[in-house]
């Protein structure tokens, strides 16, 4: 059954027409669904009872449905969601006092499976379809009540794994009949997934890139990232540098510190060093602690001392705030939670 906020506007209209109801009806239905973050034509109360009575049986519209919430005082909130078929993903609404931002997943597991990140433990169960990535930002949106400012696919999954269901979600997001949300302000990561970056840079939409570097060589991201899914860095800059051609946008490096990993002043010029040449700027991310891996996180003073080499080579660099630590907001860990938890009620 095809999903009532994916439809096409040509397959909508004729629909309509085919049961008898004139083609201004189109624009109503997605006033609901994209103004109103409303998936059941049940509830579309300019619509015609009989009409959303047949809008409900012809098309799906709500799949999915938050299974546990968990909020904090910074203002950040996880969800946890359950799918049609009892699999479950998170996604994240960070606010501050100027801007909220979803944090969306992509796909159910993720098979980089890079080994400081809960999110690929038990590798891919399978991707989010287009229709499940729109449905989870319409839950967002109802959740915050308000649009985001941005949106970033830095959430469960390898989003460029899934690129055909990703670019026909964003086409959805960004489309002025739709969603309505500027490109500028979509944000995709990668952890260096090439054919997707070459893939992404061929459709020149401006969206932004985040590469997940998380090491400035081969052999420190050979400790983090497994063989099967790790191009060589090379490869991979030559990639990000056709985005930045073919987009015109500015590459963003996001870099998780690993005490005793990548967090040495050394590290941190060769660091600048790459993104001076690449002309990016830098994110980086103090580890947020996953109990299945033996990573660490660096004390704050050291995260500081090497966010400050950064910044005086001249290098546009920022420190991710702390924030959801006490609601497991490092990706993939709320749902792995609820994981254990079944699997012990199980044992009983």
């Amino acid at each position: 059954m095809e999903h009532l906020s994916t439809l096409s506007n040509n397959k909508l209209e004729k629909w309509l027409n085919e049961h008898n109801s004139q083609a201004y009806r189109r624009k109503q239905i997605f006033s609901w669904i994209f103004e109103r973050w409303l998936q059941s034509p049940l509830e579309m109360q300019n619509i015609p009872k009989e009409l959303r009575e047949e809008l409900n049986s012809s098309f799906a519209s709500s799949t999915s449905k938050i299974t546990d919430d968990h909020s904090t005082d910074d203002m950040t909130d996880k969800i946890l969601i359950e799918l049609a078929d009892g699999e479950s993903i998170e996604n994240v609404i960070i606010r501050t006092e100027d801007r909220t931002t979803f944090c969306l997943s992509s796909q159910i597991g993720c098979a980089v499976q890079c080994h400081f990140c809960a999110s690929g433990l038990d590798g891919l169960i399978r991707n989010l379809t287009a229709e499940e990535i729109i449905e989870h930002l319409l839950i967002c949106c109802r959740k915050a009540n308000s649009r985001p400012d941005n949106i970033v696919f830095m959430g469960i999954g390898e989003p460029l794994m899934n690129i055909e269901n990703l670019i026909q979600a964003l086409d959805i997001i960004s489309s002025p009949e739709r969603f309505a949300f500027s490109p500028r302000r979509i944000t995709i990561s990668t952890s260096g997934w090439v054919p997707g970056i070459i893939k992404l840079a061929n459709i020149a939409k401006p969206y932004n890139l985040a590469l997940s570097l998380h090491g400035t060589d081969d052999t420190i991201r050979a400790q983090l990232i497994p063989e099967k899914c790790r191009y060589p860095l090379s490869k991979i800059l030559e990639a990000c540098c056709e985005y930045r051609n073919k987009t015109r946008r500015m590459i963003t490096f996001e870099y998780t510190l690993l005490k005793g990993v990548n967090d040495s002043y050394e590290q941190a010029q060769k660091l600048a060093q790459l993104a001076r040449k690449q002309h990016a700027k830098v994110n980086l991310i103090p580890f947020n602690t996953v109990a299945e891996t033996k990573f660490i996180r660096p004390d704050d003073h050291h995260i500081l001392s090497f966010l400050k080499i950064l910044t005086d080579n001249g290098i546009q660099a920022t420190c991710r705030l702390k924030k959801g630590n006490n609601i497991n907001a490092a990706c993939g860990q709320l749902r792995r939670s609820q994981k254990n938890q079944k699997q012990k009620q199980e044992q009983k």
